[in-house]
C-alpha cells in the first residue's frame, strides 16, 4: 500500500510573543539547519537494515520534499509506508548529533522573539525529529508544525497568522504564496538564488540568514 501524507503535527514551547507583533515562518532543513550530514547517516542506516542500496550523497542533495518522493528512488510503492516509518525511528540516533545550525540561524531566530513577534518552523519533516534538532541546537521557536510541503504549508502560516516565510526551496516560495505571505529566500540549499528568484521569491538574502536580523529591523510592522 503507497502511504499517503500524515496530518501535520505540531508542538509548541513557553515563548509568547507580544499583542499585535510580527509572525515569522521558518522552514527548516537547509534554512535553519544543515541536516545533511545527519540524514546521510540516517540514509545509511537504513540501507544497512534494509538491504537496499541508497544513495546518501545524492539524496542529500536534493532535500525539501517529503521523504516518501526520496525513498521513492530506492523502495517499490507497497514498501514506502513501512521504509518510512523505520526512517524516521532510525532518525533520532543517527541524524540529531551530526547536524548542525545554519549560520545566522539562532540570531534569526531571536531576531524575531526581540521585536516582540513570534517565530515558528514550518517543515516537511516528521515534527518530533524536527523538534529534536531544534531543541539540540538551542534554537527556540514559538511552535513547531510538521508533514507540510510546498503549498500546503500555507495551512500552517495561515493558522499562525505568519505574514513572512523564510525557506531554502521553490517549495518555500510556493507556500508564502499560498498564505498570502511574503516569501524571503536563501540560497542556501539545492536551489540557486536565481531560481528562487524565477520562482516568485519576494526577498532573496545572498547571505543567507546571516542577513535575516538587518534584514528584519526595516521590515513595516503592522
Amino acid at each position: 500500500m503507497v502511504s499517503h501524507a500524515p496530518h501535520a503535527s505540531s508542538a509548541q514551547v513557553p515563548q509568547v510573543a507580544a499583542p499585535g507583533g510580527v509572525t515569522v515562518g521558518f522552514d527548516l532543513d537547509m534554512t535553519l539547519i544543515d541536516s545533511r550530514p545527519g540524514i546521510k547517516a540516517a540514509y545509511e542506516a537504513l540501507s544497512a537494515e534494509t538491504g537496499t542500496f541508497i544513495d546518501a550523497d545524492l539524496a542529500v542533495t536534493r532535500l525539501g520534499p517529503p521523504l516518501d518522493v526520496e525513498l521513492a528512488h530506492w523502495f517499490p510503492a507497497d514498501r514506502i509506508e513501512e521504509t518510512g516509518e523505520r526512517y524516521r525511528a532510525l532518525y533520532p540516533e543517527y541524524a540529531i548529533e551530526p547536524s548542525l545550525a545554519m549560520p545566522g540561524a539562532r540570531e534569526a531566530v531571536d531576531a524575531v522573539a526581540a521585536a516582540g513577534g513570534r517565530a515558528v518552523v514550518v517543515t516537511a519533516k516528521h515534527q518530533p525529529n524536527a523538534a529534536l534538532h531544534l531543541s539540540h541546537l538551542g534554537i527556540h521557536p514559538a511552535a513547531v508544525i510538521g508533514w507540510l510541503w510546498a503549498e500546503a504549508k500555507a495551512e500552517a502560516l495561515r493558522e499562525h497568522g505568519a505574514s513572512v516565510y523564510v525557506g531554502d526551496h521553490i517549495g518555500d516560495v510556493r507556500g508564502a504564496k499560498a498564505a498570502g505571505a511574503l516569501s524571503v529566500a536563501v540560497p542556501t540549499g539545492p536551489i540557486s538564488a536565481d531560481e528562487l528568484r524565477e520562482a516568485g521569491a519576494d526577498v532573496v538574502l545572498e547571505g543567507g540568514l546571516a542577513e535575516f536580523p538587518e534584514w528584519f529591523a526595516g521590515y513595516p510592522r503592522r
